[in-house]
């Protein structure tokens, strides 16, 4: 059976979601030691005719082991089939007296979100001058979400080695005469990311469906 968990976005990375630009995103991978004697690895577990405890056969998924203590884990933010609901910056109107309306479907919606209005355009403006305040992603209640995916491929790996393919699925635009890997480098750092460090990331694909 399929799982849902939470995923953050910040306001650029909703939009390139929404354009169809961003189909995957990296996410550092917590280990718990850097045992000397051994070293992390990438792999896979399950497959191969592998089943649970109620028989059932487990597919075979991305995992990182360490060579030494034999600790595998997999990616703790699901795998193929599961699903993550997009957390981000919004806002309840309700009893604000604020109308606003969804720029896809121009229907009425209780809520507004912050992808939709960047920080310094008149939209946001607005808002600030009606005293209305945005609220953090991670605050965001699952009934105030409107975007879903669905994951397609994991895999694990280091941090360095994306591709100018993989750049570009990171929804971060490809140009001729600018290096994509100084830009993307630059976004992951933003976030608090050590890029000089190298580090193990899982690879999550993913594509939109329905919230």
């Amino acid at each position: 059976m399929s799982k849902e968990r939470p995923i953050l976005f910040n306001g650029a990375m909703v939009r390139a979601i929404l354009a169809g630009l961003k189909t995957q995103t990296r996410r550092a991978a917590k280990l718990p030691h850097q045992n000397p004697l051994g070293r992390w690895e990438a792999s896979t577990s399950g497959g191969h005719g592998a089943r649970d405890r109620k028989g059932n056969l487990v597919p075979e998924h991305a995992c990182i082991w360490h060579t030494r203590t034999g600790e595998a884990f997999s990616c703790p933010l699901g795998e193929p089939g599961d699903r993550l609901w997009v957390r981000e910056t919004w806002m309840d109107l309700t009893g604000t007296g604020i109308e606003h309306r969804d720029m896809a479907t121009g229907k009425r919606t209780r809520y507004a979100y912050g992808a939709d209005s960047p920080k310094g355009s008149c939209s946001d403006q607005a808002r600030k001058d009606y005293g209305l305040r945005w609220r953090p992603s991670i605050h965001m209640p699952r009934d105030a979400c409107r975007l879903v995916l669905e994951i397609t491929a994991v895999r694990v790996e280091r941090l360095q080695a994306i591709t100018v393919q993989d750049i570009a699925a990171e929804g971060i635009s490809c140009y001729p005469d600018i290096n994509p890997f100084h830009d993307f480098e630059e976004l992951w750092t933003s976030t608090g990311g050590d890029w000089a460090g190298n580090p193990w990331v899982w690879v999550i694909e993913f594509r939109q469906v329905t919230a």
